[in-house]
């Protein structure tokens, strides 16, 4: 009989340790996740801003390739060019070098998005990240805004929010 209850008490003990570590490991994994979450940064509509030398030219190349005129225009010496959720800006003699883009706010097209994370704040947690910003938004204001940074391989990152 003794044996018996030992039995079942060593099993019931086991029962109760097991449960113990699975709620703790469990928890804590809800734990990373949820911290995980909160890091993403929401940055909207990607697309490439290319400095082209000939816009004409640069627009039958992207044609050729499948993409077809979405925004802008020839006369402003600018052209967003679209291919399914693929955008290409072409831009002549409007800066230097070509620029990767994000639209807080927008999805790849330019209808607004109802959760973004606003520029300010996506500012914000790249400055607290010891990140050099290169322009810097007006984190006084609200609505338009954008800033620029610069990856360690000196391409330009614009953030640029149009609403």
């Amino acid at each position: 009989m003794k044996k018996t209850a030992l039995i079942i008490l060593g099993l019931a003990a086991t029962f109760c340790l097991g449960f113990s570590f699975k709620t703790i490991i469990t928890k804590q994994i809800d734990n990373n996740s949820k911290i995980k979450k909160e890091r993403i940064m929401k940055l909207g509509a990607f697309s490439v801003s290319l400095n082209v030398k000939d816009i004409n030219v640069s627009k039958q190349f992207y044609e050729n390739l499948g993409f077809k005129v979405f925004a802008g225009g020839m006369e402003k010496n600018y052209l967003i060019m679209k291919n399914e959720n693929s955008l290409i800006g072409l831009f002549q003699g409007m800066f230097k070098g070509n620029i990767l883009t994000f639209n807080p706010g927008w999805d790849e097209n330019a209808k607004n998005i109802e959760e973004f994370d606003d520029v300010r704040e996506i500012q914000r947690q790249l400055k607290n990240k010891g990140i050099k910003l290169t322009t810097e938004a007006d984190d006084k204001t609200s609505g338009l805004a954008g800033f620029m940074i610069t990856d360690p391989d000196g391409n330009v990152v614009l953030i640029d929010q149009h609403r």
